[in-house]
């Protein structure tokens, strides 16, 4: 039934959405765990900056990525092989990366030309370390083009499917795989020439040489493994991490809490810990992180910004102190917070009051708690992408999330991001390695400035009504049709136009709201769902009929890419 119709986008590719007991930890589309953490530490009017390494485990797998749109399912596919593996520019500084014990590199593909002026280059450690390396696409050219083979641009350019063919039985690349099978192709440029020592693997009709490599493991793939239209990738990047890198596999959730709760450990001291809590399944699996390594020295902040849903302040005060346990605070700052929107239109100014307001409540109620010098947020690493521009990679700023280009400069506080470079997915199964129950774990994600950006225009209370309204009937039907947990999110905004309608025989003049439900498994791409017909019906119906103020309902079917999620 319903199965059938959902589905979620991973990078250009459509599969079923897995089930909430399929999810697993390495399933993230862009799995980075940063090399170095900067925490900007303002305290008693001296500044200070400490790195915090990542997390050292015993083998690591190190991407370098040149702007490729896969470069996270590369992460994911590693993560998914229990390999750690993290995604840095591919001009990072060799002191960033190690503290790792690297068994290989894989370069990402991406969209320039080696031959191009200012063309992004091979650094110089990659060669040095003497580890196998494995490029893909761009990496592949850039590999040969280093080398002293040669690259031109395709008479031809090649995408979609072709067909690989062998040139040897024997490569432990191909391991147990077929002498022929499909690949996923997207280039423009090919290898004329190959190398000094390498040899040509396999070809396609388009691509005389899709595959080369040398005897000290040195290996180009034209095509994507990632992508799940190379029929054996997985099996292509297992070969090549287990085989070819002898790693072992060490990556799990349980790794991730011991480590982590170390990290903090070592962070925190002997100091005390106040946790921003909003109710959602980020903040809950930081607050259980945190207890678990510095116990009663954390106190739980709420704050009640009078952004939320229907009766969500309740919900989250029962849950977290009654359920869990947890030393909480609970703050109503709902005035406050609806005062200093009052009359602001733009979304970037609306997440950057929200974030410096949250920061000022934190700080003034740490005063309350002795010995508090650090604030605990469930920042995860989408957070990050959107928020910052690439200083030398090829991201683009998509928008500022408050808890992260929306937090003030000049913070008492320092930050503690257990999650900062997680993704969805990944906080899920550590949140069932901690013992969280699975109705927190699940939850759909909500955003931290909350209903403030799911009204389009100005704030008002009047507003806030309404899409609570709207919102609360949308979670009903939703859950009633069972459809809660195979959604990413589903959710009402309120628009700022207003449409002429009729009602009882007499005219209205109301406002258009949008339903929003999409599927995705770590939020940097999702597809809009396909909620059948009588579903939309239904919330539409009830809709116009419990809420006055709305007279249309309109139901977005844009994806991410080109939309975001939210609409602001």
């Amino acid at each position: 039934m319903i199965n059938a119709n959902l589905n979620y986008k991973v990078g250009n590719t459509l599969k079923e959405q897995p089930s909430p007991s399929d999810r697993r930890l390495n399933s993230s589309d862009d799995l980075e765990v940063s090399a170095y953490l900067e925490i900007a530490q303002e305290n008693r009017g001296q500044s200070t900056v400490r790195n915090i390494k990542s997390i050292d485990y015993d083998e690591a797998i190190v991407i370098l990525d040149y702007g490729s749109q896969y470069s996270r399912l590369i992460a994911r596919r590693i993560r998914e092989s229990k390999v750690y593996c993290e995604i840095h520019p591919f001009d990072v500084s060799l002191d960033k990366i190690s503290h790792l014990n690297i068994k290989g590199f894989i370069l990402s593909g991406g969209p320039a030309s080696v031959y191009e002026p200012n063309a992004p280059t091979l650094p110089s450690f990659v060669l040095g370390y003497g580890i196998p390396v494995l490029g893909i696409c761009y990496g592949m050219q850039l590999i040969a083009h280093s080398l002293g083979g040669d690259v031109e641009a395709s008479l031809q350019r090649e995408y979609g499917h072709s067909v690989l063919h062998q040139n040897t039985s024997n490569h432990p690349l191909f391991n147990n795989l077929p002498q022929n099978f499909p690949v996923w192709m997207s280039h423009g440029d090919h290898v004329l020439k190959l190398p000094m020592g390498f040899q040509c693997i396999a070809y396609t009709e388009n691509s005389p040489v899709a595959v080369m490599g040398n005897d000290n493991g040195m290996i180009g793939l034209q095509f994507h493994p990632e992508v799940v239209h190379t029929e054996f990738g997985n099996e292509i990047i297992k070969n090549f991490l287990y085989l070819i890198c002898q790693c072992n596999g060490n990556w799990t959730s349980g790794n991730f809490v011991k480590e982590s709760i170390q990290k903090i450990k070592d962070q925190v001291g002997d100091g005390r810990v106040i946790c921003a809590l909003s109710g959602g399944v980020d903040s809950a699996v930081v607050a259980a992180l945190i207890h678990n390594a510095i116990g009663e020295r954390l106190t739980c902040i709420f704050i009640d910004n009078g952004l939320l849903r229907h009766e969500e302040p309740e919900r989250v005060y029962n849950t977290f102190k009654n359920g869990l346990g947890l030393n909480l605070l609970h703050i109503n700052a709902a005035q406050e917070f609806v005062e200093k929107l009052d009359g602001v239109v733009d979304p970037e100014r609306k997440r950057k009051i929200i974030g410096e307001t949250f920061i000022r409540i934190f700080e003034e109620s740490a005063e309350q708690i002795k010995n508090v010098h650090f604030l605990a947020q469930g920042t995860l690493y989408p957070d990050v992408i959107e928020s910052t521009a690439g200083e030398t990679g090829p991201a683009a700023k998509i928008k500022t999330h408050h808890n992260v280009g929306g937090l003030p400069e000049n913070m008492n506080l320092s930050l503690v991001e257990p999650l900062r470079y997680l993704f969805k997915d990944e906080v899920r199964e550590v949140g069932s390695e901690l013992g969280l129950p699975d109705e927190m774990i699940q939850r759909q994600p909500f955003p931290g400035p909350g209903l403030a950006i799911r009204i389009i225009g100005a704030i008002t209370n009047e507003k806030l009504n309404i899409l609570r309204n709207c919102d609360w009937i949308v979670m009903d039907e939703i859950k009633s049709a069972n459809l809660y947990n195979q959604l990413w999110q589903s959710f009402v905004v309120l628009t700022d136009t207003k449409s002429v309608g009729v009602m009882g025989d007499n005219r209205t003049y109301g406002y258009a709201v949008a339903i929003r439900a999409v599927t995705s498994d770590d939020a940097m791409t999702a597809d809009w769902a396909r909620l059948p017909y009588e579903i939309l019906a239904k919330i539409s119906n009830r809709i116009v009929n419990e809420v006055p103020e709305v007279n249309r309902v309109v139901y977005d079917i844009t994806s991410k890419p080109p939309g975001t999620i939210e609409w602001e």
